[in-house]
């Protein structure tokens, strides 16, 4: 995605979308689209917001048997997605799948959507990960884990809090993607995210792309918010 700045359109209905996307006529954005969204509205929606010359994340976190989502990957690959994503607890095989049907799905000669694994979600703290997962290590090592099984099943990046992703870049290499979400500007409400960081933290930690959301969609000003924190995140001085 040539936008590393990623809105999370957190909205459950199209005339949401249309009225948010409202003031940014004038920008090419990369936008996060979820499950809340494309469960209620369906696939139109990305068609619509690609017809609009934006960039889509279809972020639908697949986890299930590598057959099935092999076909899943096949079929979201028709919607001409820039990047999709799946779960890195879904192991290797799953992983190589995802790639094989995304492979599968898309047109002659187009590009395939770059496909990213979550490995442990913003909104887990290491307490959690060792209670109810059951996973015995510090949280930073189950990311690392999941990153190195991600490079190993071909996939082009993951999803990680900015925490982490100097560690990862620098085990598994620059070339890997980073995406991090819980990006929150100083002051600003956490909300149920438990490892978040500031755009400026992301950048300084050699962070590929960040995902935003209530602090762009809920913002009394969004467009006035977004530009703001582009602006920290590519870091001109303001």
């Amino acid at each position: 995605m040539n936008n590393s700045l990623i809105i999370a359109l957190d909205f459950q209905e199209k005339q949401q979308v249309v009225d948010f996307l409202q003031p940014f006529k004038n920008e090419k954005l990369a936008l996060k689209v979820g499950m809340e969204l494309f469960y209620g509205e369906g696939p139109g929606i990305v068609h619509d917001i690609k017809d609009l010359g934006h960039e889509v994340f279809l972020d639908l976190k697949l986890h299930d048997i590598p057959n099935t989502v092999k076909g899943g990957m096949k079929s979201l690959a028709r919607l001409g997605v820039d990047m999709v994503n799946v779960h890195a607890a879904g192991g290797r095989e799953m992983m190589e799948a995802a790639l094989e049907g995304l492979e599968a799905g898309i047109s002659a000669g187009a590009k395939r959507p770059l496909c990213i694994a979550v490995t442990q979600l913003t909104s887990t703290s290491e307490t959690q990960m060792q209670t109810e997962q059951l996973i015995k290590v510090p949280l930073q090592d189950s990311v690392l884990h999941y990153a190195e099984l991600t490079r190993q099943a071909g996939l082009d990046g993951v999803v990680c809090s900015a925490n982490e992703a100097k560690l990862i870049q620098s085990r598994v290499g620059t070339g890997f993607l980073t995406v991090s979400p819980g990006i929150r500007p100083a002051g600003n409400v956490v909300g149920d995210q438990k490892r978040v960081a500031t755009p400026q933290f992301a950048r300084n930690e050699g962070v590929s792309a960040i995902v935003v959301g209530r602090p762009i969609t809920k913002a009394e000003n969004p467009l006035q918010s977004y530009l703001s924190i582009k602006q920290e995140w590519e870091g001109v001085l303001l």
